[in-house]
């Protein structure tokens, strides 16, 4: 990595650095300069060539972050015990099996502290260099402002400490903790540490960091060299969080495609391959007492065998083929059983993955709309003490979203017209036909109309 300044050399000239930068670092994003509003890619020949699905994992983006927040930054035990907050290092001791326990990294902002000031200005280095094509002003304008956090994975090389090559990788987001999302502005591996799984591991570091201060989604613009990354890292060009939690609070940026990735609060990002294994190690262990697979049977069948296909479909026969050989039909296995495991089963779940898709995106309108904002939650019973006395059946938008994430309460998009429909129901129902929350109905179930067509509730 280059440093910030030519000049700059060793720890002590870095702290001074960092010290002038930490006392004139509170201007904000929000100033005149206007940057080029699209994400940059690595600028090398190579990243340019890689195609969206060769794309590495580590490869460098840079975005544009514009927001209205103040994120706090998260307080982690480091590896002497201590907590420390607005920088956070964590060191842990080697030997256990995840991989993540080896790493060194610190969460980092601009709390003027010289030790954190040296750690941005690394950061700063690593994204002007990765990223040739956004300005550098800008670029320490966002990763010294106090609103953004940064998070870098460092070198266990002693002799590279508090300087730009401990940075082996960085990201630079900013927290909107009222409406439990944040947006990536830039991302960058050094080039000497690309290829050996840094991005992934930079990423899911994030997802954890953000679980754990509850951060429901991360968004971001990506141009078409970073859509790859992204994609592999668990990003949807689908936007599923409420338009209404974003709105105002990031711009659409011009070749920018939005990408969005869904953090679920009870996983540890870091530790999917062990949770993995002992799920695996569970099943088999469950499915040892009953299985049949230590069993061993005669040699298969000889080529030119031919089953009995007489009365099964032409579309199974390469079922019923696979089931007449010896051990297949005694382990348990079933011609449905096959048949599911073949094209028509992968058939069924993508309908199911269409189905989700199109169920959430009928919610996102139904929650953009101006009316629907008395259906987004549940009721709150402690304010409306008697309504469950009323209502039997109460239903919202949020408890509905739930149920579609479950990929199997819904079979069709005539029950979420039901719910809808009980929704508007059971507000007519409680509330005075004067009310307001009976207009809002009125004009929710018009809209209803338009959105579920005849044509449309058939599928």
């Amino acid at each position: 990595m280059s440093a910030i300044a030519g000049d700059l050399q060793g720890a002590d000239a870095r702290k001074r650095k960092a010290t002038v930068m930490a006392e004139g670092s509170t201007e904000s994003s929000s100033d005149t300069y206007k940057p080029t509003r699209q994400w940059q890619s690595s600028g090398s020949d190579a990243a340019k060539e890689r195609s969206e699905g060769q794309l590495t994992n580590d490869g460098s983006y840079g975005g544009v972050a514009t927001a209205q927040s103040n994120p706090t930054a998260p307080t982690v035990e480091n590896a002497s015990g201590t907590q420390q907050q607005g920088t956070t290092s964590v060191e842990t001791q080697k030997g256990d099996s995840n991989v993540y326990d080896n790493l060194r990294y610190i969460v980092v902002q601009n709390d003027g502290k010289p030790e954190s000031m040296i750690k941005l200005v690394g950061l700063k280095s690593l994204f002007s260099k990765q990223l040739p094509k956004m300005p550098r002003a800008y670029i320490a304008r966002l990763v010294f402002d106090r609103r953004h956090t940064s998070l870098a994975i460092l070198s266990d090389d002693p002799s590279l400490k508090d300087s730009d090559e401990e940075i082996i990788g960085g990201i630079c987001y900013r927290a909107f903790e009222e409406m439990r999302f944040a947006e990536i502005a830039f991302c960058a591996v050094n080039a000497n540490h690309q290829v050996k799984g840094y991005g992934t591991k930079l990423m899911n570091l994030l997802k954890k960091i953000g679980a754990e201060t509850g951060i429901e989604y991360f968004i971001t613009y990506a141009d078409n060299y970073a859509i790859g990354y992204f994609k592999k890292q668990g990003f949807s060009k689908s936007i599923q969080m409420p338009k209404g939690r974003y709105f105002g609070l990031i711009k659409d940026y011009d070749g920018g495609t939005p990408m969005e990735c869904y953090v679920h609060p009870s996983i540890d990002f870091t530790r999917i391959p062990e949770m993995l294994a002992k799920q695996r190690e569970f099943l088999i262990n469950r499915v040892k007492p009953i299985a049949q697979s230590r069993r061993v049977y005669p040699p298969l069948l000889p080529s030119q065998f031919q089953p009995n296909l007489e009365g099964v479909p032409r579309a199974h026969h390469a079922a019923a083929r696979a089931l007449a050989v010896p051990g297949v039909a005694q382990a348990g296995w079933t011609l449905p059983d096959l048949v599911a495991a073949t094209g028509q089963g992968k058939e069924a779940d993508r309908q199911r993955s269409v189905l989700k898709s199109d169920l959430l995106a009928i919610l996102r309108k139904i929650e953009e709309q101006q009316f629907s904002w008395p259906f987004r939650e549940p009721v709150d019973t402690k304010e409306v003490p008697d309504y469950l006395d009323v209502i039997k059946e109460p239903i919202d938008l949020s408890t509905m979203e739930k149920r579609i994430r479950t990929d199997s309460y819904y079979k069709s998009k005539q029950m979420l017209f039901a719910d809808l429909m009980l929704m508007v129901d059971n507000c007519k129902l409680y509330n005075e036909e004067s009310s307001t929350y009976v207009h809002c109905a009125a004009s929710l179930e018009k809209y209803l109309g338009n959105v579920f067509r005849k044509e449309d509730m058939r599928r």
